[in-house]
């Protein structure tokens, strides 16, 4: 086979009608004896990564390339021959038609290879394939030469030679809009007659009888059953277009048999169905032009109201051309709809009507919409909202895992403790675990892991409506600060509390946290004041040392969201014990001072839970959707 034909790289083949689960390596076991491959790709679905059936194979050398050719195609891989031919990535060249050439009336026995074998004796042959569908062979297919007079040739050659015993046409290859306008200009001149509803008893012989007085016929013939009984219909072929024409037009609608007949011109199933399909358009877009604007959707209709009740309802608005109410069985549907006579009156009812009770209930008023136009608003805002979903899955998927502890046991400690922190630069020694090691915990979903540090997950605008905390911490006074930004709320929340609270010990000044290291610096502009202590709010969870927010300010930042996590996860898996991971992880998201806020308010903490938990509902029902969804359109 000559590789040097114009048009296709010489070094990649594109291989064909593979079984799905044909895999790269298996292609390069079965394509490296040729020669030296440089890349393999199985082409596949992006979404469900299914194969699609067809690969490309790139060789280092084109007579590698050719060989394989030559020696490999219609091979059989996993139970199906492949079809091997030349990579052409032009669509324009692909779908040129020129050299392409169509064969019908094949017979079930011949296929691809039989096909290749048959024409290759006239040129080279880019690609050649028999169109199958599940039951077999289709009896036609197509043989794309490299040149147009190796395809003139095979035409002259073969068209109406015998294959097995089957007399086949060939000719050019023809596009479907080509096809379409030959069938358009063949139906001004047609000659075959189609006749439908004359009853069961009518024969060959008579139909011809009744037909013959219109000219000379070349064929009659009365469709009939397995029985042998008539269909009700037949064909009538003439000699000349004249004679059918007049046919039409003087027995289309006559009586035969005490049966009104239909004669028109005979049509191929294709044609018939893209006619009443033009004829089925044309009347839905009268129907919309003839109902746009003034037809309205009424809902949450009481049960009691019928179509009159409905018309007196509206009728103060203008004209009713009809008025509806849908019902299943005799019961109402709870919808229904009301035509006006011009726009302006539908625009005036559903200003009016809209939202007005009726029989105890408010109703909906609307413009009435296509069920097409309905289900593609609600298909777009459905993606919309899933193609937000997608992009910051992170929230709805991470789960927090109670670490089983990261410090050496101690003794416990007790309910409550002054904490005093030292000038120095030195970091001080913590005298005990921040909690509890020996307290018991779930052992459903609380499994050990390592301090939980967030990563550079998606940005919090999915927890939006979660972390509406932030409109109580706004009272906290914000310091500006270059420190770190966790510890630097753990001390904005303790100067607020402090400067608050009607009752101080002496004893500790306030300081500013650096980020650099574990150490405390005097505020000059509050060291004048008298050493007080403030009474720091303790959180208490059972089982765990209590919690204040000096502790968790002086804790490392990968270490502040564990801790909190410590406190928050027993208090979720008291309400959600299954959903106690995630939830935790989502409430996570949220700031420290935001967090502490809610662990000493039980109502906030309750209302954040119950908002992540629908947040989580709707996310599952979402993908369940989308996973529907998406299997639909697989093959």
């Amino acid at each position: 086979m000559n590789a040097s034909g114009p048009g296709y790289p010489l070094a990649s083949l594109y291989v064909g009608d593979l079984h799905p689960d044909v895999t790269e390596a298996m292609l390069y076991e079965k394509f490296s004896p040729a020669g030296s491959i440089m890349s393999i790709r199985v082409c596949r679905d992006v979404a469900t990564r299914r194969s699609l059936g067809y690969a490309y194979i790139n060789f280092q050398q084109p007579a590698d390339a050719e060989r394989a050719l030559d020696t490999m195609n219609f091979e059989v891989i996993k139970g199906r021959p492949i079809r091997i031919m030349w990579s052409q990535r032009d669509p324009g060249l692909r779908k040129s038609g020129v050299g392409n050439i169509f064969i019908k009336n094949l017979d079930d026995s011949i296929d691809n290879k039989a096909l290749y074998d048959t024409f290759s004796a006239f040129g080279n042959i880019l690609s050649c394939k028999v169109v199958c569908d599940e039951n077999g062979s289709r009896g036609y297919g197509f043989v794309h030469f490299e040149t147009h007079e190796a395809a003139n040739r095979a035409i002259d050659t073969m068209n109406g030679m015998l294959l097995n015993d089957r007399k086949v046409f060939v000719g050019h290859f023809k596009s479907r809009r080509e096809r379409e306008a030959e069938y358009g200009a063949k139906a001004m001149e047609f000659t075959n007659v189609y006749i439908k509803n004359f009853g069961e008893d009518m024969t060959d012989e008579r139909l011809q009888e009744i037909f013959s007085k219109f000219g000379k016929t070349l064929s009659v013939k009365v469709m009939k059953d397995n029985t042998g009984r008539s269909k009700g219909f037949g064909f009538v072929n003439f000699e000349k277009h004249q004679d059918a024409q007049k046919a039409v037009e003087q027995m289309d609608g006559s009586e035969i048999n005490d049966r009104t007949v239909f004669v028109g011109r005979a049509q191929k199933r294709m044609e018939r169905q893209n006619e009443l399909k033009r004829k089925f358009e044309q009347m839905k877009q009268e129907r919309m032009n003839r109902y746009q604007g003034v037809n309205l959707y009424v809902k949450n209709l009481d049960d009691g109201i019928d179509d009159e009740h409905l018309r007196k309802e509206f009728s103060p608005y203008g004209t009713i051309t009809s008025a509806k109410v849908m019902t299943d069985g005799g019961h109402s549907k709870g919808f229904g709809f009301v035509c006006f006579s011009s726009p302006e009156e539908a625009t005036k009812a559903v200003t009016e009507m809209n939202g007005r009770i009726v029989s105890t209930k408010p109703l909906y008023v609307a413009l009435a919409q296509r069920k097409e136009e309905r289900k593609a608003i609600l298909t777009n805002q459905y993606m919309q909202r899933l193609a937000t979903m997608r992009a910051f899955p992170g929230p709805l998927l991470c789960s927090f895992h109670p670490s089983a502890g990261y410090f050496l046991p101690s003794m416990p400690q007790p309910q409550t403790r002054a904490t005093f922190y030292s000038p120095s630069p030195v970091a001080p020694v913590r005298p005990a675990p921040r909690w509890n090691t020996q307290s018991s915990r779930p052992p459903s979903s609380y499994h050990p892991a390592t301090p939980m540090v967030r990563p550079n997950g998606p940005p919090r605008r999915l927890l939006s409506n979660i972390s509406t905390m932030r409109q109580a911490s706004t009272q906290v006074p914000r310091v500006p600060s270059t420190g770190q930004r966790v510890v630097n709320i753990g001390t904005q929340t303790i100067s607020a509390r402090a400067s608050s609270s009607p009752t101080f010990s002496r004893g500790v000044s306030q300081y500013k946290y650096s980020s650099a290291v574990r150490n405390v610096h005097p505020l000059g502009a509050v060291t004048s004041l008298p050493m007080q202590q403030a009474v720091e709010p303790i959180i208490h969870i059972h089982g765990q040392e209590p919690l204040t927010t000096s502790m968790l300010a002086a804790a490392p930042p990968q270490e502040q969201k564990q801790i909190l996590g410590e406190r928050l996860y027993p208090l979720i898996h008291a309400r959600h014990p299954t959903l106690a991971g995630k939830i935790t992880g989502m409430l996570l998201e949220i700031d420290n001072s935001d967090l502490l806020l809610m662990l000493e308010s039980p109502e906030s903490l309750h209302s954040k839970i119950e908002e992540a938990v629908a947040v989580l509902q709707a996310h599952q029902i979402s993908e369940a959707t989308h996973k529907s969804s998406s299997m639909a359109f697989l093959p």
